[in-house]
């Protein structure tokens, strides 16, 4: 009879845990609020048409390279969107820092320590710009993983979305968002380039042209351990043809 008692409870238990697993794996994605199901459709559909406006214009991008708070390098480019949807610059000036005074020997070596540079000042601008440009699918599977939280942010009429694990495992984006407008107004990124100890940090700001189209304004990227910051100004933005 103990014996009977001890089956029948074990299989209830298995039942109840077969029965109760299905809804345990969709948890996550339906226990998302309404309101944020709402902010991120807002965020599809305000990402498509602006992505629609901006291939009307061309615009100037002013990159500054920096290193420890010393300008290093400034590129100036004209930008439009090609027909693959990716941006093509081509660049219109260029200024640099004065050469290093010293012997050939500590030439070299200045000159090896600038490339080493230059190369990481592109490597996490494109990284930034990557982040400044959303990825929807990204953000969709965060979503389904249970990886956003939403934070009202006082009265400044702005909300927040903050997205874990976005294009990184153990990145964090914050989605600053405008109620009244429905438009991005801010992204600041905590991510990295191949090390999670390489940290970069990004800050973008965005701004309307006359016809409402919402742009990149302005995108800050630092290599935090070799104190190389790579600012990103976009302005002049004309209609094409």
């Amino acid at each position: 009879m103990y014996k009977l008692k001890q089956h029948t409870l074990k299989y209830s238990l298995l039942a109840a845990l077969a029965t109760t697993m299905p809804f345990c794996s969709i948890l996550p994605i339906h226990a998302q609020s309404p309101e944020m199901q709402q902010r991120l459709m807002e965020i599809r559909d305000s990402s498509a048409k602006n992505k629609q406006a901006l291939a009307r214009y061309t615009w100037t991008e002013i990159q500054t390279t920096s290193l420890k708070g010393e300008v290093k390098k400034t590129q100036q480019f004209q930008v439009r969107i090609g027909p693959d949807g990716q941006q093509q610059k081509v660049e219109i000036n260029q200024t640099e820092a004065p050469p290093p005074s010293g012997g050939r020997f500590k030439q070299r070596i200045i000159a090896k320590k600038t490339d080493e540079f230059q190369e990481y000042g592109q490597q996490i601008a494109a990284l930034g710009k990557q982040y400044s440009q959303l990825d929807l699918e990204a953000l969709d599977q965060a979503y389904k993983r249970g990886d956003i939280s939403m934070q009202p942010n006082g009265g400044d009429g702005t909300i927040s979305l903050i997205v874990k694990n976005y294009l990184k495992p153990g990145d964090s984006v914050t989605l600053v968002l405008s109620q009244q407008q429905k438009s991005l107004m801010a992204v600041q990124v905590s991510s990295y380039l191949t090390d999670p100890k390489d940290a970069v940090t990004i800050a973008v700001q965005f701004a309307k042209l006359p016809d409402g189209t919402n742009h990149v304004s302005t995108n800050q990227v630092t290599g935090v351990s070799k104190q190389l910051g790579v600012m990103i100004q976009n302005s002049s933005y004309q209609p094409i043809g």
